[in-house]
């Protein structure tokens, strides 16, 4: 067994042990607020990532609201997610980029690559630690780390197989009891293209799949 693999394993038995939350249907309050944190603490966290770029920033947003949705029993920000046809983004993402851009919060940074023009989102003020519980934190801080290989078509890929995207129409709100609902298992390429993030995912998948047959 390869070493990543291992490391996949262990980190599914891990979580294994702790108590998954029951996620009840609930009214999620948008803090566009804390929205704004998350943004800063993701492009900070993310400076030193080549890969980092607009779509690569919408799909650690998304990750980072749904499983905070799924291992903590609510999302980090609450904002309202969309069907794009990279893949959920946030509904207002462009509105709040650009009033953080107005008051100097954010840069963006242009530059060209090989797959085309590169948009990154530079951070010009630390994020405010004390706007997020501490288990927000150090979840994020896993997606990061499992997604730092990834670019962001490599993340758009992989939430085209989600249920609540697929399921949803063009530009329309995906609901969150739904978004990470699966109805198969993931196939052993994806285990290796991006299933470090399945760790925190897979599970449920599973267990959503074996209802829906």
């Amino acid at each position: 067994m390869a070493p990543k693999y291992r490391k996949i394993q262990k980190s599914r038995r891990k979580a294994g042990t702790h108590v998954r939350h029951k996620v009840e249907p609930q009214r999620i309050k948008p803090s566009e607020e804390k929205f704004r944190e998350l943004l800063l603490f993701i492009a900070r966290r993310s400076e030193t990532d080549p890969r980092f770029g607009a779509l690569k920033l919408n799909k650690l947003l998304f990750y980072s609201d749904f499983m905070a949705y799924l291992k903590l029993g609510h999302p980090i920000t609450g904002q309202p997610y969309f069907a794009l046809e990279n893949g959920p983004a946030p509904r207002y993402m462009v509105r709040v980029r650009d009033q953080m851009v107005k008051s100097r919060e954010i840069a963006i940074a242009r530059k060209a690559t090989l797959s085309g023009m590169q948009e990154r989102v530079v951070a010009l003020r630390e994020p405010d630690p004390n706007k997020f519980e501490p288990a927000e934190i150090l979840l994020v801080t896993e997606i990061l780390d499992i997604c730092k290989d990834q670019s962001g078509n490599d993340l758009s890929e992989l939430s085209h197989r989600f249920a609540g995207w697929r399921l949803a129409g063009d530009k329309e709100d995906i609901p969150y009891e739904v978004a990470l609902v699966g109805n198969r298992k993931p196939t052993l390429s994806e285990k290796h293209y991006g299933l470090r993030l399945e760790a925190l995912a897979a599970s449920c998948l599973t267990e959503n799949a074996a209802g829906l047959g």
